[in-house]
């Protein structure tokens, strides 16, 4: 396979994940602010710079918070690389590039995603198409992935798309981890122990769609540790980081079987990573969440940029 289309169909899944978080982000703290136990956390400000924060746009001064502004350039702002528009047309322009690799359902789907976002009005999205908007996203975007997987022979193609898809869940869940942490010890409520029990936990489950297995696996009402244990450590939890890193593992075999690696390798750097996830305590987690998030966040960083150094430099 060309250097190329293997770059292509890794970022192609890459973006399809990105533009499925940041939907499900925008949506899940706009409209969870409405029943937020504190004041703080239902002020327009705290939400509107908490999206900004989680896409890397957050202005310098609180006053530039504008929500029109906000919601626009997250959702549909052709020229903020990190809108949602931006991702699904990023996703169908390497699908197009490797459309002979693409099933006719997964490609008439994307396309069809594509001019749905293309088309959808700006003015009705900021006035009142916000929930409806990403719930579409998220919807679409799951339906891209059911494509992938039943339409999609389960070889090479498959896996770089996958690994692309893996990857940025990694990133995606530790970053709206980042930012709800910071957002926990900003709004600060009335409890014996206002960051560890912040209603901030409950959102970010949702931000990751895991709130009820959560509820179910813990059976109480979720905090700091049983919030952080299921989404960074949990293997059977399918948005924890843990679980993505034995996906990524699992899929840089497929794409290179080779079974001793070089230490300086990207699969090498993979393989640690999971170890040590592995093994992994949230005791030890907790000693410095701050501090395991930047690590965890360096760590998919630098193997992305070992997997564009091996395998897509062209």
């Amino acid at each position: 396979m060309l250097a190329r289309v293997a770059n292509n169909l890794f970022w192609m899944g890459r973006y399809i994940e990105r533009a499925e978080h940041t939907a499900r982000f925008m949506n899940v703290n706009y409209f969870s602010s409405l029943d937020a136990p504190n004041k703080l956390s239902q002020s327009r400000p705290f939400v509107l710079n908490s999206i900004a924060t989680m896409v890397g746009d957050a202005p310098k001064k609180e006053k530039d918070l504008k929500e029109e502004a906000i919601i626009y350039n997250v959702g549909l702002n052709p020229e903020k690389t990190y809108s949602i528009f931006n991702c699904i047309k990023f996703a169908r322009e390497n699908a197009n590039t490797s459309r002979d690799s693409m099933s006719t359902e997964f490609y008439e789907s994307i396309n069809k995603f594509y001019h749905y976002m293309k088309d959808y009005p700006q003015d009705v999205l900021i006035k009142s198409g916000l929930h409806d908007f990403t719930t579409h996203v998220t919807e679409q975007t799951s339906i891209l992935r059911g494509r992938i997987r039943s339409t999609l022979l389960h070889d090479e193609v498959y896996a770089l798309v996958l690994l692309g898809i893996n990857i940025e869940r990694a990133t995606q869940i530790i970053r709206i981890i980042k930012t709800k942490y910071e957002d926990a010890q900003k709004a600060l409520g009335g409890y014996s122990k206002p960051i560890e029990n912040s209603f901030e936990w409950t959102t970010l489950l949702k931000c990751c769609e895991s709130y009820d297995m959560n509820r179910r696996f813990y059976k109480k009402t979720p905090n700091q540790q049983s919030t952080l244990e299921f989404l960074l450590l949990n293997p059977n939890c399918p948005r924890s980081v843990m679980n993505s890193l034995n996906q990524i593992r699992n899929h840089i075999t497929t794409v290179d079987a080779i079974k001793v690696r070089d230490k300086t390798s990207a699969a090498f750097l993979i393989g640690k990573m999971r170890a040590d996830y592995e093994f992994k305590t949230i005791e030890e987690i907790e000693t410095n969440v701050a501090l395991f998030i930047e690590n965890t966040l360096q760590g998919l960083m630098d193997i992305s940029t070992k997997l564009d150094y091996e395998y897509f430099n062209y």
